[in-house]
């Protein structure tokens, strides 16, 4: 039976850097971005929206904060107030300043590789060190969190720990195990928690996202948790982030760390908001059985079709990580995109660890992963 997601849309014209970075036969299966239409109720706030014809300054509205809250409520069991948010026109944003607002030069941030690459710049754009974690892996090659790893991770000077969960590039949907365990270490050396949870609800069962604040009221204390329906319902473009943080001091350190060059969200990306987390639900239902499929055919293909290639199944987000150092290619990412004509991230960009794997998002219409399979079957 065919799916609205089914739908090929052209997105050449539509300012799309996931569509427009390379050649014109290029197939790109890269940027974190879905190639589906966002759930009709968005489009119809949006268009509501324009048709109204003025645009002055927007504050946020009492209305965007009610879908925060019964949206956290609903969908992961959290309580939280309205006044516990800050919008933010992104997640990239949010941890930065976590980073500025809670650690001052000489103090370190804690990343685990392969990670999101922004992460690894945050030590940079802060002026504090980056303390590394490799992720442990299984025989398997399935990643998880080892307690000896994480505590000889943790240096003297550690002073926050940037978290990704549902984690990007891996796929993996943390266990309440392992955030208790990475919490615990957390607490006991005074650390504070920047958790990056923007795939929290692109999640497959059985697994399910526990947002680390909810382990317990210390936990939350210590903790910045940075979200978004922008992975979930496609509208990335539409800058719309919030922070969720229930220490009262630690908001206003974060909030200071503005300092007048951070906005919150715009007037559009309220609206898209609103109307994601008030009506978007049974898209989102329809959605995650489609990527699931899409999952399921992708890992298939890559037991059965792609020699040298192997992959875990993803537990969360629509993005998969292709171990390709069995193929004996120098750098997959740039074999694919001349050989395949198709646009990968190369493993390197989410650090060190991830040197010999591509990381390749499914969230398109079947036959253009089933296309860009196939070219990088017949490459190899």
């Amino acid at each position: 039976m065919s799916s609205r997601f089914d739908q090929n849309i052209n997105r050449k014209d539509s300012d799309s850097v996931k569509w427009n970075r390379y050649a014109e036969d290029v197939l790109p299966l890269w940027v974190a971005d879905m190639d589906f239409l966002s759930p009709s109720p968005v489009i119809k706030a949006l268009c509501e929206r324009v048709q109204h014809g003025i645009f002055g300054y927007p504050e946020t509205q009492q209305s965007t904060k009610d879908a925060v809250v019964d949206w956290l409520w609903k969908e992961h069991n959290w309580s939280v107030t309205s006044e516990e948010l800050v919008f933010l026109p992104g997640v990239v944003v949010g941890f930065n300043l976590a980073a500025h607002a809670l650690t001052k030069p000489g103090q370190g941030v804690l990343v685990q590789t392969p990670t999101y690459r922004p992460f690894l710049n945050v030590s940079d754009h802060a002026k504090i060190e980056q303390h590394e974690m490799p992720l442990d892996r299984t025989k398997g090659g399935k990643y998880f969190i080892h307690k000896t790893s994480f505590k000889q991770a943790i240096q003297e000077n550690t002073h926050i720990f940037m978290l990704c969960n549902p984690q990007n590039p891996t796929g993996r949907v943390f266990s309440k195990a392992e955030l208790e365990t990475m919490a615990e270490i957390c607490l006991k050396n005074n650390i504070f928690i920047c958790s990056d949870e923007i795939h929290s609800d692109i999640v497959f069962a059985p697994h399910k996202h526990i947002p680390i604040a909810t382990l317990s009221p210390e936990v939350a204390k210590h903790t910045i948790t940075l979200l978004s329906p922008s992975k979930t319902f496609n509208i990335a473009g539409l800058k719309a982030s919030y922070a969720v943080i229930t220490n009262s001091e630690l908001r206003k350190r974060f909030i200071a760390a503005k300092q007048g060059l951070v906005g919150g969200v715009n007037l559009f990306g309220q609206a898209a908001l609103r109307a994601a987390y008030t009506n978007g639900k049974s898209w989102l239902e329809e959605l995650l059985t489609y990527l699931e499929n899409n999952r399921d055919f992708l890992f298939d293909f890559v037991s059965t079709k792609l020699d040298g290639v192997s992959m875990v199944s993803p537990e969360g987000t629509y993005l998969a990580w292709l171990d390709c150092r069995e193929t004996g290619l120098n750098d997959p990412q740039k074999h694919f995109l001349a050989n395949a004509k198709v646009a990968l991230n190369p493993g390197g960009w989410f650090g060190k660890p991830g040197e010999g794997f591509v990381r390749l998002n499914f969230a398109c219409p079947r036959n253009t992963l089933q296309e860009g399979l196939d070219r990088i079957a017949h490459s190899l």
